[in-house]
């Protein structure tokens, strides 16, 4: 019943967290830069030894469960916080005090994915989206000598605790109705309770806490602000970590624990696929702060990837993971990119990527191709994630006819993101006045994450059946 030893690497993570923070007190302040790569290697070892050893099954009554999809989801958040860890270390210098602690925050938003990706009890699901969400609470504004950064913690705050007090209402409302919180027991009952009011009102205050984290519409207004004020690594893995948590929980309760409910909300999740997609692109158009068309750019994301739950099919789920996967390594390029050329700029703004093509040929390949990426141009990992979402939604077409609206409507916003995506690349090369042509030093962590970023992006795109193939085994765990 305890099966302790399936929560392995969400001890060590945490032990992990620990170390970080108590090394602040025996490590010179001009060294604990480098604590990083201690945190660095150590997930690393941990990622291998999850590809040759890992176990399945359940613990905690079941509460925990240890499937294909946990381990997919795990290896990706562990890929996802070392390289925001790279990227943290070229931040440092701009982050006043306490670096240490700002690692340890890191790894401990790390173990609530962690915990997340195993959720089968909505007591756990709580807990794990709680310790993310905290831990971004201070991540968000922990550079407190500007206050950008304090604004976007301080709306993030709130609108997440609204999100949260969503959340576990509407957890009460399915227990004081069914009198259950694990999602297979939930799965067996769900299909007596489809026309109670108060279980359906429920279950919809579960998604509305859900939607918070994957910035679906209308549950988006905290993005740009939180976007453009976080440090940048907090941003990145805001964007990668936390959104790819709040889709595996969301796969959960759709999927394992409601799938009786959730087969009569096609309709619904098609508006709401199809509305994040427009919003998040229209509103990306005039923008010309970086992290903040990013932020716009996240939210039509978010609406790409609910494609694949709406088309509530396996093709549709693997689709959605395959899709999760390039975007993990398009979006934290971009980010390291931003990361690198403004850090000694005032602004963001896209006029600071003027001339970058002269100043480091590296930084303006890999914003290009994170661009063309995040686009859908092939033959980056982008273009085959928007194809196989499209096919699963299409492929669900002669059964309501809601999915062909759908699909055009992913079409359009693929059309109206080339025009602020490109204006990224024209920005990079075709500046008319660079205000500054200096050379850029790049470290070799940066070097290092961009080629391994740049490497994603093609194997995913070029190579698509490995990812794919694991994308199918993992999305298989929802239906067992």
């Amino acid at each position: 019943m305890m099966n302790a030893s399936l929560m392995s690497l969400e001890i060590w993570v945490i032990v992990l967290g620990v170390v970080l923070m108590l090394a602040d007190f025996f490590i010179a302040p001009e060294r604990r830069r480098f604590l990083a790569y201690l945190a660095i290697a150590t997930l690393g070892t941990l990622l291998i030894t999850n590809l040759s050893a890992a176990a399945t099954g359940t613990a905690f009554s079941g509460a925990f469960v240890e499937d294909t999809l946990a381990i997919f989801f795990k290896r990706f958040f562990l890929i996802a916080a070392m390289l925001v860890l790279f990227m943290s270390v070229e931040f440092s210098d701009r982050i006043a005090g306490g670096i240490s602690e700002y690692y340890s925050l890191i790894v401990f938003a790390l173990s609530g994915m962690l915990f997340a990706a195993s959720a089968n009890d909505f007591a756990m699901l709580f807990v794990s989206v709680e310790l993310i969400t905290i831990t971004f609470y201070v991540l968000t504004s922990f550079q407190r000598s500007r206050l950008v950064s304090l604004e976007a913690g301080v709306k993030y705050l709130i609108l997440g605790a609204l999100s949260s007090a969503f959340l576990v209402f509407g957890i009460a409302l399915v227990w004081g109705t069914t009198g259950k919180l694990n999602f297979t027991e939930l799965a067996a009952v769900a299909a007596q309770f489809e026309t109670n009011k108060i279980f359906l009102l429920g279950v919809l205050f579960v998604l509305v806490g859900i939607g918070f984290k994957i910035a679906a519409v209308p549950f988006q207004i905290w993005v740009p602000d939180v976007y453009q004020g976080a440090p940048t690594p907090t941003t990145a893995f805001l964007a990668v970590g936390s959104k790819a948590a709040g889709f595996v929980l969301l796969l959960r309760v759709l999927f394992t624990a409601l799938p009786s409910v959730t087969a009569h909300w096609a309709d619904l999740l098609i508006i709401i696929s199809g509305i994040t997609i427009l919003y998040g692109n229209l509103c990306a158009l005039p923008q010309r702060n970086l992290k903040r068309l990013l932020g716009y750019s996240s939210i039509s994301h978010a609406g790409y990837l609910l494609l694949g739950v709406a088309a509530l099919s396996l093709t549709g789920q693997a689709a959605l993971l395959y899709y999760l996967a390039g975007y993990l390594f398009t979006v934290v390029a971009a980010f390291l990119v931003i990361c690198v050329v403004m850090r000694h700029l005032d602004s963001e703004d896209i006029s600071g990527l003027a001339g970058l093509h002269q100043r480091s040929p590296l930084l303006a390949g890999t914003m290009t191709l994170a661009m063309v990426s995040l686009a859908g141009i092939p033959p980056m990992a982008g273009f085959f994630g928007k194809f196989l979402l499209l096919k699963a939604v299409i492929q669900q077409g002669a059964r309501n006819h809601g999915y062909y609206c759908l699909a055009f409507t992913a079409l359009v916003g693929v059309v109206i993101s080339l025009y602020y995506y490109f204006g990224v690349i024209r920005a990079i090369y075709w500046s008319k006045h660079p205000p500054d042509l200096s050379p850029i030093p790049l470290s070799g962590s940066v070097k290092f994450a961009a080629c391994v970023c740049i490497a994603g992006m093609f194997w995913i795109g070029l190579f698509p059946s490995v990812v794919l193939n694991l994308a199918t085994e993992a999305a298989r765990a929802l239906t067992l």
